[in-house]
């Protein structure tokens, strides 16, 4: 299938690994030219130079300091903008909903959520003046279903559904599509990272909790940053003109809600 992606920009916010990178990687497959933005660089330089037949452009960009942002908002729409946004941010330290101070919430919310808002505010001008765009944030499952001990990622995500769907609906007019994608489990550095925590918390195994994590989806399985990249991929593209302002779970089947 043909998804129209030829030629296309994008910028991918959180590429230096998991599932940013993913997603880096199968836009740049697709024809892409990809600009990969991370405050990591060089983990994004070292795996793009794998890929020497793709349009990689590695980038810093830490979404915890506006100048940061703004140094690299200028410099792409001085060449033109983007034509795709993947807003990707990192997760908050576990913990509950007590746990959190409020310099906590103000500094985790303004690197997840105000951040992202900024950037798409300035990227998403010039994709209604070319009459296509795409902006995908990635989310958590926990906009639907809070998962235990991850309150601040649970309440600040919920945030960034409520804005996505609501930008959807202001500039769909335009050609410009705002979409949510859900992961459940994937198997990224991140959800290990998760394991681990909740296996010192309970006193158990990192590998028990894995397993009883993977018995607990429908699929039987971690899911594949590849598989969680596709669909991202394909909402970026020209097939999916007419989703906008949906909420997409990669899951497995974990969230049993309707």
């Amino acid at each position: 299938m043909d998804l129209g992606l030829k030629g296309k920009r994008a910028l991918v916010l959180g590429a230096s690994r998991g599932l940013g990178r993913a997603i880096a990687e199968t836009l740049a497959r697709e024809g892409v030219r990809v600009i990969a933005a991370a405050r990591n660089e060089p983990a994004i330089a070292e795996w793009a130079a794998a890929m020497p037949d793709c349009d990689i452009t590695p980038l810093r960009i830490d979404l915890a300091d506006i100048a940061s942002i703004d140094g690299t908002l200028e410099a792409i729409l001085a060449d033109g903008g983007v034509d795709i946004l993947i807003n990707n941010a990192g997760g908050p330290p576990p913990g509950t909903a007590l746990d959190a101070d409020h310099a906590a919430w103000t500094a985790n919310f303004s690197a997840m959520a105000a951040s992202l808002f900024h950037i798409t505010s300035k990227l998403v001008p010039a994709m209604r003046e070319r009459g296509f765009g795409r902006v995908i944030t990635i989310g958590s499952s926990g906009v639907e279903q809070p998962i235990p001990n991850l309150a601040m990622s649970n309440g600040i995500r919920a945030a960034v559904l409520a804005w996505s769907k609501t930008l959807a609906s202001e500039v769909a007019s335009d050609g410009v599509t705002v979409n949510m994608v859900v992961p459940g489990r994937i198997h990224t550095a991140r959800v290990d990272e998760l394991d681990a925590a909740a296996a010192k918390r309970t006193g158990k195994s990192v590998e028990e909790i894995a397993k009883a994590s993977a018995a607990s989806i429908p699929a039987g399985r971690y899911g594949r940053p590849q598989e969680f990249a596709d669909m991202v991929v394909f909402l970026a593209s020209e097939r999916a003109s007419y989703v906008t302002g949906s909420r997409v779970r990669v899951d497995g089947g974990a969230i049993r809600s309707l």
